[in-house]
């Protein structure tokens, strides 16, 4: 599976999944070693919270999201896309894959998400 890891500076796991513009990617899959597989430097206006459309988005690629913090309309509007959304603590983006694909991370729900104030309904 394709994992997308939020890293505004392409090295650690960052916050606000929704403005994210940069966006680590890893073929992971049980008992293998997690492998990054590219980079994402979206342009100006395609950060989900900026996004406008339904048509394709470079995030469609993944089937996982991870980020350290992501609002309810970012979660809805990736579960509509089909891709999970998986928050963590863990800063190195290996760990967090590997969190995930071992089953020590759940996907998000848009209910719990933590509330920052900055995320709406888009």
């Amino acid at each position: 599976m394709i994992v997308a890891v939020a890293s505004q500076n392409f090295t650690k796991v960052t916050q606000h999944a929704g403005k994210t513009r940069r966006f680590l990617l890893f073929e992971a899959a049980a008992g293998q070693p997690v492998r990054e597989i590219g980079r994402l430097d979206l342009a100006e206006g395609l950060a989900i919270h900026d996004f406008v459309g339904d048509g394709p988005h470079p995030l469609d690629q993944a089937q996982v999201v991870v980020a350290g913090s992501a609002g309810e309309g970012f979660i809805r509007r990736m579960d509509a896309r089909g891709i999970v959304t998986v928050l963590t603590d863990e800063t190195d983006p290996i760990a967090a894959v590997r969190n995930y694909v071992d089953g020590a991370l759940a996907p998000a729900a848009a209910d719990s998400a933590g509330p920052c104030g900055c995320h709406g309904d888009h």
